[in-house]
């Protein structure tokens, strides 16, 4: 049968191959992509599109409605679709385009009732104000502390006006827990959107995570007694994360230092006191994913606790051959690591892993192949029907990503492997090396390629010397370093711990050192320019084409690959970067990089130096050579002649007006303004932050935001009243503690391997 299909496989290339008629190469096609699609319905490999099917119906709903779209409409089209599949059954063509499309009208139903789900009012503006609340969790950092609060009262907002949970952070030492009735003075203000066109939008995020606004408490802190019982759900989730930060600062104390931060991100997942140095050292040697938790601790502690259990009963003769050990295990290692997922936080990413590694374990109670791509999809749909927004992510689209090409390319990676031969103890000593070296460069290497195309268009970064940084510290992750942490948690409740964290800190060191050395090499860390969500689309249906198939339509996944790749390599850049607040801007200089304009906030301007390519830090950016200011605004010119004018004070509109091209301003521009691009309070109100590019026949903007749409995290902030604050919001300056929004969202560099 597979010699059949070999050289019916042969027959069709060398038809194709042959010169013919268009009409001739035409039919020969068809006849290769309907032996194809029999192969994979044959294979049975038609089911993982159905996910890709449902993620297509969120995509649609989160990206292109404008206005709230309906849950019944969609419910019904797919009950529609549904009913008719019976019908079918000798159309097969016909049934997977009709199920396909009612798994796409099934994910859009999700992606709505997901907003209905977590819909909550966003703080309208900057507010000064007392604020009541729960703190439901806590970060330690070096200096102070963020805090999660469930909000009781903030001023004199009503219910339908509050957010329901806000993101602070305090300077000072607190001896705050999770748990306690908080209150004090914070100063709140919207949760930051995108910094620029096609940037991270913290605001979104923050929506789908509950969370209203952000900001910092200031003044004395005061603890209260709550005004009523709390649920047993906040209960529960305030003595998780209290439990969390004891074990925090247990291992830390254990160890001190980095290492001791680094060795408890490991076990809680709390990133708080690792630093920003030791951060870009993980991200330079590419094995940052090792401190969020996320697939590789999900299926290491599972690993630990499956062979532990599995080798204790295997112990014991008369159980190894009457119980299904094997099962038994599975059974075990599912309950252990569910007790992991929810004591290390229950993020999104720990979430979604806990998922997969459910579903494989899953499949070896049922029998079935552990590792396979219907399980990858079923673990797709499971996460998505959960949490819909998830598929914007970095962490969702890099987690899967890696996964499925690592089960694509699973049969070539293990006929590289060295075989089984030789009986005597050197001879398995070399292959257990062999293939451990091999297996974690192969690994590696294919994870990274699945990954970069979603790790570039995130983070604008690229770790070249990333294989060698897993190869290394991987394996001392895998053999030393979590083993010792399920050891360790095992031994924390009879207070047996303190060695085997102390243990555990040395492996960790060693991590460190390595990813030290990495770090100190040349172009270590590589950045490139921002692309646009086409190429990554591209590159996305690239990926989907050649690791789902198993038949050779795998290969029409090059086209794609070719074209997404040539649109990333030649990226538009922009000329001009204007901050949605208005603090400055960065003009493009005449030696071709980016130049500041008034005073941008050392955040923002760091998100437009990576979307173009440029390693700078904000501090070593200089002020534009053709730039002048003084009290009232600053003006530039430009390599096409234009002059820019930011506006200060509204006295400079009578001179900029008449002669500048650009006007940038926090306030409206006055009627008659004759400049040819108008970026004032009004047009940043609606469009966001906005890039400009100098084109030949003037200036041409693009903004975060579509003018006239306004998707859910927008919209409920739109439709709030000005929100009551005090007079010195005026006058106060802006709080460096506020987060500008994490950074990095979700799980930054999740590379699960």
């Amino acid at each position: 049968m597979a010699q059949a299909s070999a050289r019916a496989k042969g027959a069709t290339f060398a038809g194709l191959a042959r010169p013919r008629s268009p009409s001739a190469m035409v039919e020969a096609a068809k006849r290769w992509f309907a032996g194809g699609l029999a192969e994979e319905s044959e294979q049975r490999r038609l089911f993982p599109w159905l996910a890709v099917a449902f993620g297509l119906g969120i995509l649609v709903c989160f990206t292109a409605t404008n206005g709230e779209p309906s849950l019944a409409a969609p419910l019904l089209v797919a009950l529609a679709l549904s009913a008719a599949v019976p019908f079918l059954g000798s159309r097969p063509v016909a049934l997977a385009l009709v199920l396909g499309l009612a798994a796409s009208f099934l994910g859009f139903s999700a992606a709505v009732l997901r907003l209905r789900i977590v819909a909550a009012p966003v703080l309208a503006r900057t507010t000064i104000a007392p604020l009541t609340g729960l703190v439901e969790a806590l970060d330690e950092r070096e200096v102070g502390a963020r805090l999660i609060v469930l909000v009781e009262s903030f001023g004199t907002l009503t219910p339908d006006r509050r957010p329901t949970r806000v993101r602070v952070s305090y300077k000072k030492a607190l001896s705050l827990k999770p748990g306690d009735y908080i209150s004090a003075t914070a100063r709140l203000l919207p949760p930051p959107e995108a910094a620029r066109p096609g940037g991270y939008d913290f605001a979104r995020d923050a929506y789908f995570r509950g969370i209203g606004a952000v900001g910092s408490l200031v003044g004395k802190i005061e603890v209260k007694p709550p005004p009523r019982p709390l649920p047993w759900q906040v209960s529960l989730a305030a003595a998780v994360d209290d439990a969390r930060n004891a074990l925090t600062r247990r291992i830390t104390d254990a160890n001190g230092g980095q290492a001791g931060a680094v060795a408890a991100a490991l076990v809680t997942g709390k990133r708080g006191l690792i630093n920003a140095e030791t951060n870009d050292v993980l991200r330079a040697a590419g094995i940052y994913h090792v401190v969020s938790i996320s697939g590789l601790h999900m299926v290491l502690a599972a690993g630990v606790v499956f062979w532990l259990v599995r080798a204790l009963l295997a112990l014991v003769p008369g159980l190894a051959l009457i119980w299904p050990i094997k099962k038994i295990a599975a059974g075990f290692a599912m309950v252990g690591v569910t007790a992991y997922c929810v004591f290390s936080g229950w993020d999104i990413a720990a979430e979604r892993s806990l998922i997969m590694t459910l579903v494989m374990l899953g499949a070896i109670l049922v029998d079935r192949p552990a590792l396979s791509m219907r399980n990858l999809a079923l673990a797709a749909l499971i996460a998505l029907a959960r949490e819909p927004d998830g598929l914007l992510g970095p962490s969702f689209q890099m987690s899967f990503g890696a996964v499925a090409g690592l089960i694509a390319c699973a049969g070539t990676l293990n006929r590289w492997m060295p075989p089984r031969e030789g009986a005597s103890l050197l001879a398995r000593a070399w292959r257990f090396l062999a293939v451990a070296v091999l297996g974690t460069l192969a690994t590696t290497m294919v994870a990274q390629i699945a990954t970069a195309p979603f790790a570039t268009y995130h983070f604008q970064t690229v770790q070249p010397f990333g294989i060698v940084g897993n190869a290394l510290t991987l394996p001392l992750v895998s053999l030393a370093v979590m083993p010792a942490a399920v050891l360790g948690i095992l031994a924390y409740p009879f207070a047996l711990d303190q060695p085997v964290w102390w243990a555990m800190g040395l492996a960790v060191r060693g991590m460190l050192t390595i990813s030290g050395w990495i770090s100190g090499f040349g172009h270590a860390t590589l950045v490139v320019p921002a692309y646009g969500s086409t190429a990554l689309c591209l590159l996305a249906l690239a990926l989907l084409l050649l690791t789902l198939p198993v038949s050779g339509l795998r290969w029409i996944g090059l086209a794609p690959a070719a074209l997404g790749i040539a649109l990333a390599a030649t990226p538009p850049r922009y000329d001009l970067y204007i901050d949605r607040e208005v603090g400055g801007a960065a003009l493009r200089d005449p030696d071709g990089r980016l130049a500041i304009l008034g005073n941008p906030p050392a955040f923002v301007l760091e998100q437009w130096l990576k979307a173009d390519g440029d390693s700078r830090k904000a501090g070593a950016v200089s002020v534009s050579t053709k730039g002048r200011c003084d009290a009232v605004g600053c003006t530039a010119g430009t390599e096409t002649r234009r002059i820019v004018a930011l506006v200060k004070d509204k006295r400079a509109f009578t001179e900029d007006c008449e002669r500048a091209s650009i006007i940038i301003a926090r306030r409206d521009a006055p009627k008659g303004c004759r400049a040819g691009l108008i970026v004032d309070r009004a047009f940043l109100a609606e469009r966001g932050a906005t890039a400009v590019r100098f084109g030949p026949d003037g200036p041409v903007a693009t903004s975060a935001r579509s003018p006239n749409v306004r998707p859910p995290w927008r919209r409920v902030m739109a439709e709030a009243s000005p929100v009551p604050s005090t007079p010195a919001e005026t006058a106060k300056p802006p709080d460096p503690e506020i987060d500008e929004g994490d950074p990095l969202p979700d799980t930054p560099s999740d590379r699960p391997q």
